[in-house]
């Protein structure tokens, strides 16, 4: 089946436009749960309260608030809000080209594939084929809903890929982070450490090797509940104590080295005996 896109835009730079479209490339697919009132089952809705007034706001009755300081609001129109956007042309200008290499993964926040849209197809792959070649990448301004994105815009399979990205001031500094004193480790435990990254490593990440265990267990827990049967509940596992390192190290490479001779690296390990507690679950009432 064919993708749908969600979008149509230009990628300008220079004189050049092309018309692309724009697809959804990530869809999150982790289980949401909603507020259900405990008495009778039934969804809850939520009202916004004004603690002030001491009563329920409708929708009508809210306006925008921006915080100049603690406590301390300016109000906004809707009429404000749309005189502050940035121009509507929902066009992607193409700024600078940069290496690939350079742009820290950190910075990404969602993505979207490109495709051409009517009439760009030629210059689409040209501009494709010339970033492969010269191993860049752009950095541009989308401008979409009357906001401007800082984007960028790189080769993906045979295609482009168009990721939006945080401003600079949006993404914490790693020096504010507390390490620790420095440590002092040993050859022989540095080379154990490497041996054990070496035991545990692929030619490449395969994402389609993982799969959400949790949004699965759910989805089976609430089938069960619907069929009226008792919900399995696996006690907490014991988190694992840490020991000498070089000797952590040590057996967590002959445990690594064992699965691979018999066959058994990456499944689960299961305990014989797991200790289960079990819960009545009711299922729907019959008729």
């Amino acid at each position: 089946m064919a993708a749908r896109p969600i979008g149509s835009t230009a990628i300008s730079f220079g004189l050049v436009s092309i018309p692309v479209k724009l697809y959804t490339a990530t869809s999150s697919q982790t289980v949401h749960f909603n507020q259900l009132h405990k008495k009778c089952g039934g969804r809850l809705k939520q009202r916004l309260y004004c603690p002030t007034d001491d009563e329920y706001v409708e929708r009508e009755d809210i306006v925008k608030g921006y915080e100049v300081s603690k406590n301390q609001y300016v109000q906004f129109t809707g009429e404000e809000l749309t005189g502050l956007e940035t121009e509507r042309s929902h066009t992607l200008d193409l700024v600078e080209f940069v290496p690939e290499d350079s742009v820290d993964l950190i910075y990404v926040e969602r993505s979207y594939y490109l495709g051409p849209d009517k009439g760009g197809d030629k210059a689409f792959n040209l501009l494709t084929k010339a970033m492969r070649g010269t191993g860049r990448i752009g950095v541009g301004r989308y401008r979409s809903h009357g906001k401007e994105h800082l984007v960028l815009l790189r080769p993906y399979k045979k295609g482009l890929i168009l990721h939006h990205v945080y401003y600079a001031n949006e993404v914490r500094s790693y020096d504010d982070v507390e390490l620790g004193q420095d440590q002092r480790f040993s050859e022989s435990e540095e080379t154990l450490a490497q041996q054990l990254i070496s035991s545990l490593s692929n030619a490449a990440f395969e994402p389609t090797k993982y799969k959400d265990e949790y949004a699965d267990r759910v989805r089976k827990a609430a089938d069960e509940k619907v069929a009226g049967q008792e919900v399995t509940i696996v006690a907490e596992q014991p988190q694992a104590q840490i020991i000498d390192l070089f000797e952590a190290l040590k057996q967590s490479l002959r445990e690594v080295e064992s699965k691979r001779a018999t066959g058994t690296e990456g499944k689960v390990e299961e305990s014989a005996e797991p200790e289960k507690r079990k819960r009545a679950a009711r299922g729907p009432k019959k008729a």
